[in-house]
């Protein structure tokens, strides 16, 4: 008995220090978080405030961007950043237009490190020797916008659009084949400072959607260019990517949606 109780006390200590664990908010893996109420500054707010972004672990401009739809370089101009690689966990950024003003003109002066556009490792036999499964194209929601795009790529589809696991569609091909424009727009951002996204184009078509062109080999537009419907302005690649793809995002608001319902059949 007196063996039994040793047992249950050693037990309900270890219960009583996980339980205190557990109430002191600490957990494996727990991303780090900027503690901002030090020297009297302020913590900020649970959830943003309208037309602004809370800045999470990880983000950079470039995502920031992307996820809501803006210019990297306009969300500087807004937020008066002078270096884009210095933003802080639980800052608050302005992400639209100041009341009363339109989008500023591109900030030149704001500072960012150069990223190279590595070439392709993939080759086209390697490409060509892969098998390709069919997917079938689900359209989702009427398109309201009357916006039309036109393919991106020429390639077999090789992945379609999942809200949780796949943004956009992954469209095959041979490492160099196109990359088109699917509609007239500026480009916001063209570079490999995105991870995960390899060599990057993303274009603004008007102040709802743009669109985005992942894992090119070589990059043939620049930042604040024009481009035309059908204008090549990539070739096909596997940056950041485990076979020659594109990955190809249409995305409103800064939201991913599904591109079957901007693209014609084919």
């Amino acid at each position: 008995m007196l063996h039994q109780n040793r047992w249950f006390n050693a037990g309900s200590l270890l219960v009583a220090c996980l339980l205190v664990a557990g109430c002191s908010g600490v957990g494996l893996n727990q991303a780090p978080v900027e503690d901002r109420t030090a020297a009297g500054s302020v913590m900020p707010p649970q959830s943003a405030p309208a037309g602004h972004y809370i800045v999470k672990p990880g983000d950079t401009l470039i995502r920031i961007g992307l996820e809501t739809g803006q210019s990297w370089r306009d969300i500087a101009a807004w937020n008066q950043i002078a270096n884009a690689d210095v933003i802080e966990v639980g800052q608050v950024l302005r992400v639209v237009p100041p009341e009363g003003g339109a989008s500023p003109a591109p900030a030149s002066g704001v500072q960012v490190r150069p990223v190279s556009t590595p070439g392709s490792s993939g080759t086209p036999a390697a490409a060509a020797g892969r098998a390709v499964t069919p997917v079938t194209v689900s359209p989702g929601a009427a398109n309201p916008s009357g916006l039309q795009l036109m393919w991106p790529a020429n390639g077999p589809l090789l992945a379609g659009f999942n809200e949780s696991t796949n943004k956009g569609y992954d469209i095959g091909g041979n490492a160099g084949d196109p990359v088109f424009a699917a509609a007239n727009g500026h480009v916001v951002y063209a570079g490999a400072g995105l991870r995960g996204y390899g060599n990057l184009i993303i274009i603004k078509h008007n102040d709802d959607y743009l669109t985005a062109y992942a894992h090119n080999r070589s990059l043939l537009v620049k930042e604040d260019q024009r481009v035309e419907r059908g204008q090549k302005i990539a070739e096909m690649g596997d940056t950041d990517a485990d076979r020659v793809k594109l990955h190809f995002e249409v995305r409103r608001q800064g939201k991913p949606v599904n591109p079957a319902n901007y693209l014609p059949k084919r």
